[in-house]
């Protein structure tokens, strides 16, 4: 009895081992643009350098790497996915690009095919993925802007991926929020968009 006891203990020592190791494994892939890379900003104080230090701050051994760039669209960020995934190996990927696609307005069908590229390399390479969505001011249009808007949601549904629709969303409405350019978020609100995105990405942590 005392034998089959210890057999079982062991059993669960060595399940929970593997779910620690699973968890302290986690690496997340940021991969964006100027508005995750901390453009205008320290890169200490930008959004995925705060998401690395709450990570840190709750005890998990979950890493963050942040292959942003600034002025980056779809079109680059495809050029380079597969040698970035095979690069930092990711468990999950916030795949926050489209920005630049629509302050260009470039074609959503191209933004579109470019990201789902992505989406589905992703998942191929067993990554869990947060797909970040961007939305236009109204002076690009309505049908474009619409069209713009839809294309991140369509994309969501149809590869079965996570959605946070809007990586502005806490702030969008507030002039004060944003530097001179009136693009790019001060430092002060950093934390507001990691609370925003934290909200989302808590799932695939799980």
């Amino acid at each position: 009895m005392f034998k089959r006891f210890l057999s079982h203990c062991c059993l669960l020592v060595l399940l929970l081992s593997g779910l620690h190791a699973t968890a302290a494994e986690q690496r997340i892939l940021v991969y964006g643009d100027s508005l995750s890379a901390g453009f205008g900003i320290a890169v200490s104080q930008s959004w995925p350098a705060l998401l690395g230090q709450r990570l840190s701050a709750l005890g998990s051994g979950a890493t963050v790497a942040n292959a942003s760039i600034s002025g980056e669209t779809t079109a680059g960020g495809r050029a380079r996915f597969i040698t970035a995934m095979a690069h930092f190996r990711p468990t999950i990927v916030i795949l926050a690009l489209g920005a630049n696609d629509g302050l260009r307005g470039l074609p959503v069908s191209s933004m579109k095919d470019n990201l789902a590229f992505m989406l589905v390399h992703a998942r191929q390479q067993g990554a869990r993925v947060l797909l970040v969505g961007m939305r236009l001011p109204p002076n690009y249009g309505q049908k474009y802007t619409q069209e713009f808007d839809a294309a991140f949601r369509d994309l969501a549904k149809r590869e079965k991926v996570r959605l946070l629709p809007f990586l502005l969303e806490p702030i969008a409405l507030d002039q004060n929020a944003y530097q001179a350019d009136g693009l790019h978020p001060t430092a002060a609100v950093q934390s507001k968009i990691l609370d925003h995105v934290w909200n989302a990405l808590k799932p695939l942590l799980a």
